[in-house]
């Protein structure tokens, strides 16, 4: 394995919360040194000046493999992040059929390690089929790699079946990520509720959808002591119970989307379908919240949630159509819209790409630090670009950031210490 020196970057350590300038060793897959002189026999990489961070741990990915490979599949969403400066994909369960036995995951398991360029790891479904009537096996699922816990977002609305579920994960010291929504308030909405949905004739969701949904489980987390990570937080509503869960001392988190953080209901504009989303975009208000969460640490992730839909899924009437975006390539431009406007800095930015995601899932991965896997993000926060969809490498097109000016452009990527991406 070549022994790489990257020279000349301005490096971002979202755990010490610093950017200084210097040089980064990479070494039989770790970083061997931060400083230094060039080892002999490296290869020198200049940096150029440009930013070097921990590489992307993106929760909540859907692949299409099994069953839907022509939307994505293991080598087209590696080759996707590879080119967004993700270098951990965490990939969902909602498959055809749904990763649900050890068998499943031992299969896509198998085929990501052989097509994709970065690290792919996966979750498995709580409940058999993601139906919500009967657990999955956890322990088997453990043992055979599963990394998390979920049903994506089909919400089991059976609190007896959810509650055997946390409590058999506890004892397992598995975690489960959940979708907070009232599965019977939320069913068949396109947009949130307000003026904004009435005017556009769409059915809508109260956002106290959310907050219920998420109580629910908060409360179950209470009762059962499961470890548990929230996938996406939208509502203003929902940060009091939160922050109280995590102030009595429950081992919760919670992530947000990089859409719900840079994007807002208004996009929808006539009826625009790459801009419907799971849950729906929300109110302006909502939408700076969730940025003041993220920069306070109340939010303790930020994940692309990338779903890909073909063409003929998203080419139909608002309230038919596919809900989701592609996002691995995207991810990394779109959160430097919140580091230009001034919300967040960059070492705060890459604790919630890179550090808290690799934290909560007992990666290693999200460091800038001796030792910690050579899996690296070099950018430029001030390139400009027009984002034109067709050259993404996605198989799936469905972006809502088409034809817009965007800044920031991954300029290499670095996967166990092997240069993946870039010139």
């Amino acid at each position: 394995m070549t022994t790489l020196h990257l020279t000349n970057a301005r490096i971002i350590d979202p755990e010490g919360g610093s950017i200084t300038q210097g040089s980064v060793t990479l070494a039989k897959g770790v970083i061997a040194a931060i400083g230094g002189a060039k080892p002999k026999g490296a290869v020198e990489i200049d940096c150029g000046g440009h930013h070097l961070a921990p590489g992307i741990v993106d929760i909540g990915v859907k692949i299409g493999e099994p069953g839907e490979r022509h939307r994505e599949s293991f080598r087209s969403a590696g080759l996707a992040a590879a080119a967004g400066g993700v270098t951990t994909v965490i990939a969902r369960p909602d498959t055809n059929p749904a990763i649900d036995t050890p068998e499943t995951l031992e299969f896509v398991t198998r085929r990501a390690a052989e097509a994709s360029p970065v690290r792919i790891r996966h979750m498995a479904a709580l409940t058999k089929g993601r139906e919500g009537r009967e657990m999955t096996e956890i322990g088997f699922l453990l043992d055979a790699g599963a990394i998390a816990f979920t049903d994506a977002f089909a919400v089991t609305s059976d609190a007896k079946v959810l509650s055997r579920a946390f409590t058999y994960a506890r004892s397992l010291g598995a975690l489960v990520i959940g979708h907070p929504q009232d599965p019977g308030l939320s069913k068949g909405a396109a947009a949130t509720s307000g003026k904004f949905a009435s005017l556009r004739g769409l059915p809508a969701v109260s956002p106290l959808a959310e907050r219920m949904g998420l109580e629910r489980d908060l409360a179950l987390v209470e009762m059962t002591g499961v470890r548990y990570h929230a996938d996406q937080i939208t509502t203003a509503q929902s940060l009091p119970a939160l922050g109280r869960a995590k102030a009595a001392g429950l081992d919760v988190t919670a992530g947000t989307s990089i859409h719900h953080l840079t994007l807002n209901e208004i996009d929808l504009g006539d009826y625009r379908t790459f801009f419907k989303m799971t849950p729906p975009l929300r109110s302006e208000e909502d939408r700076l919240a969730m940025v003041e969460a993220v920069a306070n640490g109340t939010i303790d992730c930020i994940s692309s949630m990338h779903t890909p839909a073909d063409e003929e899924s998203k080419r139909l009437p608002f309230e038919e159509a596919a809900a989701g975006a592609v996002a691995l390539e995207t991810i990394l431009p779109a959160a430097m819209r919140l580091y230009h406007a001034g919300h967040i800095d960059l070492p705060v930015l890459f604790r919630a790409l890179s550090l808290n995601p690799a934290r909560r899932l007992g990666l290693p991965q999200g460091r800038m630090a001796v030792g910690a896997p050579g899996d690296l993000v070099l950018f430029d926060p001030d390139a400009p670009f027009l984002m034109d969809r067709f050259k993404l490498r996605s198989k799936s097109k469905n972006t809502p950031f088409d034809g817009q000016r965007m800044e920031g452009k991954v300029l290499a990527t670095f996967v166990n210490g092997i240069q993946v991406h870039g010139a």
